[in-house]
């Protein structure tokens, strides 16, 4: 980037024919060698099929030169996504790298499907929003502000639970006249568009710190100079004659040159748009993808992020289920793996933060609650509320079934991607039929563990903590004595009892008690009460010993009766419970108790 350069990236997504090129054309003074559709097959069909990039510089005012670092010009790079519904991963890709997002609606047809799903990106990816009204020319003049005012309104209505609440809206047409009218017509708006875009220009965080990542949109071979790869800094910097890496190919290659918009630099960093010029290979090899410093980025089969569910998702977000994951540029299938944050962990954890907070880490030390699926934001948010008038519950196993504060998706995928820690994830249902009035986008969320090692199953997951709350409920059958009686149905016969010694259960008159094994061949248990049973119970129970007559209830004259039943002679049965924690990741399947 020149000295004295800010570079600013935007990102222009819409539904397919608003017109987001004919906007970056009337914008744009450089053009890179993939803007406004040069791509053959993009003329062909008229549409949009790929990514496309061009800049417009403005000088910045004296008064606000200090704010952004005493920089002097602004150079916008405009991100030209595809509309269609068929390229959401392609615009999934380019909304990654954007600073600031244009939404171009067309005034005639207002807000279409994929206009919603490009909302739903920006929301996800960046905190800033312009709406541009196109084809403004279309509408009769003297319905002309009727219409634009309508519009508006229906705009701000449709973001005001959003975090785009009362963006600008701005109206232009980009082309006057449509594809019929020639290229003599001038667009109109642009200086409103341009005055809007500086107001809502900010000073984004640029770090040259840290590995250098390059995400590859493009790359094409120059002869006599080598392969070029353009795309956009998303981490560190990279300057002439170092060495970078491309990890899908496993080869180094070294830098000969690079050029920001057809202008020479030395060096770049996070943040800036470029072509690097490295020695030649062939470019079929990487269409797209990431280039980093040596031995900065491996490929990865598995991951742990944060996990956010989309609220215009209309399915749930289950366990096991598959859907199409998109890192990157790289979109693949995945299983998934739901698990929360019980809000008594969170409460004993300093990193603790609302449910949207961008700062969620994974702290292997605390203990997670196992979900079978995901919860909306808006639910966590609530139940947060409510707990914090209430007060906290203090209870671990009544926060086993209780909304999460924070939730975490594991990843699976079907194949290895190379993806860098705190990448954007994002989950869909690319599968749903493109014409349907759906959102395909199901989650999102940051990436916060890299699962490296190919036997992560065995060395990583165990140590996560993540439990399923187990309950198991019999009946007493019978008292032995004061401090012990013999349940029924808490186990199959085939169980092997042994292995619940010690465990404690709760009986529901109150009381505590231990298992000390099993009792005779049929599943039945015995359970000692060290507090002992009360008295009334005991009475209830036996009413006293009978004597038995010859063949009443099986014994012989003269034999004591065993103990009546509890739950007999009118009164409620009287449950064992048993409750217990199981870790998911366990190999040895444990039972933990917190009783």
């Amino acid at each position: 980037m020149p000295s004295g350069t800010l570079n600013f990236n935007i990102g222009v997504l819409g539904h397919v024919d608003s017109g987001k090129t004919s906007l970056c054309k009337a914008l744009s003074t450089t053009a890179s060698t993939a803007a406004f559709d040069k791509n053959p097959q993009s003329k062909e069909r008229g549409i949009t099929l790929d990514l496309g990039f061009s800049s417009f510089a403005v000088d910045l005012p004296e008064s606000r030169k200090e704010e952004f670092g005493g920089c002097d010009t602004v150079q916008y790079t405009l991100v030209d996504c595809p509309g269609h519904a068929s390229l959401i991963r392609t615009i999934i890709g380019g909304a990654q790298i954007i600073d600031l997002m244009i939404l171009v609606v067309d005034i005639v047809k207002g807000m279409q499907t994929q206009t919603a799903e490009c909302l739903v990106i920006g929301q996800i990816t960046c905190q800033s929003m312009i709406v541009v009204l196109n084809k403004t020319d279309l509408i009769p003049p003297e319905k002309r502000q009727a219409t634009i005012d309508k519009m508006k309104k229906r705009m701000w209505k449709t973001f005001e639970n959003t975090q785009f609440k009362d963006c600008p809206v701005v109206c232009v047409a980009a082309k006057p006249g449509g594809p019929e009218a020639g290229g003599d017509q001038t667009a109109e708006g642009m200086a409103d568009l341009i005055e809007e875009l500086q107001k809502r220009t900010y000073l984004p965080k640029r770090n040259s710190d840290g590995p250098f990542i390059f995400s590859v949109d493009h790359c094409f071979s120059l002869r006599g100079q080598g392969t070029v790869l353009t795309g956009t800094a998303i981490s560190g910097s990279v300057g002439v004659n170092d060495t970078v890496e491309i990890p899908s190919m496993k080869v180094q290659k070294k830098v000969k040159s690079i050029q920001m918009f057809r202008k020479p630099v030395d060096r770049i960093m996070q943040g800036d748009r470029a072509g690097i010029c490295v020695t030649q290979f062939d470019p079929k090899l990487l269409e797209r993808g990431v280039v980093c410093h040596p031995g900065a980025l491996s490929p990865v089969q598995a991951f742990i992020a944060s996990v956010h569910k989309i609220g215009y998702f209309k399915g749930a977000v289950s366990t096991k289920a598959k859907f199409h994951i998109t890192v990157g540029h790289e979109t693949v299938m995945g299983h998934i793996f739901l698990f929360g944050l019980p809000s008594s962990s969170s409460s004993s954890s300093s990193s603790s933060s609302s449910p949207t907070s961008n700062q969620e880490e994974l702290d292997f030390s605390l203990e997670y609650t196992f979900q079978e699926e995901l919860y909306a934001d808006n639910v966590i948010a609530g139940k947060a509320a409510t707990s914090n008038e209430a007060g906290a519950e203090s209870s671990a196993d009544s926060d086993a079934t209780a909304v999460p504060v924070k939730q975490f998706v594991l990843v699976e995928l079907e194949k290895p991607v190379i993806c860098s820690h705190h990448a954007l994830i994002i989950g869909s249902k690319l599968d749903t039929d493109i014409h349907a009035n759906t959102c395909r986008l199901a989650f999102h969320g940051r990436i916060l563990r890299l699962l490296e090692d190919p036997k992560y199953k065995e060395t990583v997951l165990p140590s996560l903590r993540v439990f399923k709350m187990k309950s198991r409920e019999g009946q007493v059958e019978r008292v032995s004595d004061a401090y012990s009686v013999i349940g029924k149905n808490l186990f199959k016969k085939e169980t092997n009892i042994q292995a619940f010694a010690n465990l404690k259960v709760t009986l529901s008159t109150g009381q505590k008690g231990v298992i000390e094994g099993g009792f005779g061949q049929s599943g039945k248990v015995k359970v000692r009460i060290p507090e002992g049973l009360p008295p009334d119970l005991v009475q209830r129970f036996s009413g006293g010993k009978k004597k038995g007559k010859k063949g009443a209830g099986g014994g012989a004259e003269g034999e004591e009766e065993p103990m009546e039943t509890l739950g007999q002679g009118g009164h409620d049965p009287v449950k064992i419970v048993l409750t217990f924690k199981r870790y998911v990741f366990d190999p040895q399947k444990k039972m933990i108790q917190t009783l």
